[in-house]
């Protein structure tokens, strides 16, 4: 028997959802120093309302706001007769000004607790130099080249196609068909091979490289050096390649009929190649790119002879962030519209107008307010929780996200936008907040230790071994057992990728 129907069932559910003053917070929270200074700025230019405070005038401004309380007073009896002809619309728009002008300023510092670095800030008013693009070096070379049309045409496709590290790599048959389709014009393989070669000779020597083994041939060739070392280190790049990527010496020794000092020799003029010739063009540039710290914290030992006497000194950098606070100028532009007896379409509108700046203003400069505080809970907690760090340098401890969220009562999300971009200066340097949070690993004692501490010795250990004979994984895994931390192969393996060191048999040098 067939049966039909339908099932009706109701079922309840929770969401949350952000409120557009916890989402701003939220974007601010994850904003650097630097980025924070542009948004602020990115805020000033779409709010009106909002303006920076010239700290000179502050002074005078409060003894102004003081003569200004004292007409209002004079004037609250009048305006309380006039108050029954507003209608009720215009009440529910009115505005505790007092509120606004004294508790939504912001003067850089948030609170007492934030001090405020200060310096001569004149020179980052001063414009960048120009500095041309590798692409646009490389077009002025290519222009001073011999070039017919069509070759001009390969050229322009070349250049287009460079890598990050300077490589060519894609296919010819690519750039021929992209130019017969794009341009009209037949060219050959022979052709593009011609142009990528001469290109390969300026300068940086090496760029449009097909590989590295492309790259360092042609540098040797082109170089000024001369002699059997240099003939013996082309022979080797040209028909030895895989002996000697995978380092085999005794192999390269045994083809070329050569001996430890001509391998080392070999080795040394290669090493002085430049394996990313596209990775060195306009260092100038690379060199303005710096890290403007968002903390500082320094341990201050007291006079005593105990040096557990001390205390840490916690600073919040605020050289980017200006102070803050609404216009006084609206202030008066909302008495005026008060004592305005018109009551029109366009009068509303521009009374709703700004109130609705003000609100915004109101809630940036909390969330500013709110993101200073967050930032120095969370910096605080992290220090008391790595205080042998701070105090000597070392000593790390294990520590996750989750141990410094349930400390200042705040979700794991929140702590790590926090910590996501976010740098310290310290007495031993300056360190990305993600620096102090690694998982934790047993010693054979018993005691915890950071799997950061274990990477330290397990690059010392790899810094101090025997460069001919270096050890495996295994040997390694066994090196730090006997230093009392239980760790298994395969993490020694994944803390060694992670430190960027190859692996035993491309760690051999000759000696």
């Amino acid at each position: 028997m067939l049966k039909t129907g339908q099932n009706i069932s109701q079922k309840q559910s929770q969401q949350q959802k952000l409120s557009p003053q916890q989402i701003q917070f939220v974007k601010l929270l994850q904003l650097p120093t630097i980025g924070l200074e542009q948004r602020i700025k990115e805020e000033i230019e779409m709010n009106p309302v909002l303006e920076e405070a010239d700290p000179v005038l502050e002074e005078s401004m409060q003894e102004g706001e003081q003569d200004w309380d004292k007409q209002k007073e004079a004037e609250a009896e009048k305006e309380t007769e006039e108050s029954s002809e507003i209608d009720p619309v215009d009440q529910n728009d009115e505005i505790d000004w007092d509120s606004f002008m004294h508790n939504t300023e912001y003067d850089g510092t948030g609170y007492s607790g934030i001090s405020q670095s200060s310096g001569d800030e004149d020179w980052r008013d001063l414009p960048n130099p120009y500095h041309q693009t590798l692409l646009e070096e490389l077009e002025h070379q290519v222009s001073l080249l011999d070039l017919d049309d069509e070759e001009m045409l390969i050229a322009d496709q070349i250049l287009g196609s460079l890598d990050k590290d300077g490589y060519f790599r894609r296919d010819t048959e690519a750039v021929i068909d992209n130019i017969a389709f794009n341009k009209g014009t037949l060219v050959s393989g022979a052709q593009v091979e011609k142009v990528r070669k001469m290109i390969q000779r300026l300068d940086p020597v090496g760029i449009a490289s097909k590989d590295l083994r492309d790259c360092l041939l042609v540098q040797l060739k082109t170089s000024d050096s001369e002699g059997e070392i240099k003939s013996l280190a082309v022979d080797m790049l040209e028909n030895y390649w895989e002996s000697f990527e995978k380092k085999h010496f005794s192999k390269l020794k045994s083809r070329l009929d050569i001996d430890d000092e001509q391998l080392r020799e070999i080795f040394e003029l290669i090493k002085g190649l430049n394996p990313k010739p596209g990775g060195v063009a306009n260092p100038d540039e690379d060199n303005r790119q710096y890290v403007d710290p968002d903390f500082e914290v320094y341990y201050e030992p007291s006079d005593s002879e105990d040096e557990e006497d001390g205390e840490f000194v916690i600073k919040l950098s605020q050289r980017n962030t200006p102070p803050l606070r609404i216009s006084p100028e609206y202030k008066m532009m909302w008495d005026n519209f008060k004592k305005d007896e018109k009551k029109g379409k366009k009068e509303k509108q521009a009374r709703n107008f700004i109130k609705d700046k003000i609100e915004s203003a109101q809630w940036f400069i909390d969330s500013i307010l709110q993101r200073q505080n967050t930032l120095m809970k969370t910096m605080r907690t992290i220090v008391s929780l790595q205080e042998e760090f701070f105090k000597h340098g070392e000593g790390l401890r294990p520590m996750i996200l989750k141990d410094v969220a349930e400390r200042i009562n705040m979700d794991i999300s929140t702590v790590s936008r926090v910590v996501n971009g976010k740098y310290v200066q310290t007495n031993f340097g300056v360190y990305e907040l993600k620096y102090f949070f690694s998982e934790g690993l047993e010693t054979e004692s018993g005691e915890d230790v950071s799997s950061r501490e274990v990477k330290n010795v397990l690059q010392n250990i790899i810094d101090n071994e025997d460069k001919q004979k270096p050890y495996s994984d295994q040997a390694l895994t066994n090196m730090l057992k006997e230093k009392g931390y239980k760790v298994a192969r395969r993490t020694v393996s994944k803390y060694r990728e992670q430190l960027q060191l190859p692996v035993a048999r491309l760690r051999k040098q000759i000696i």
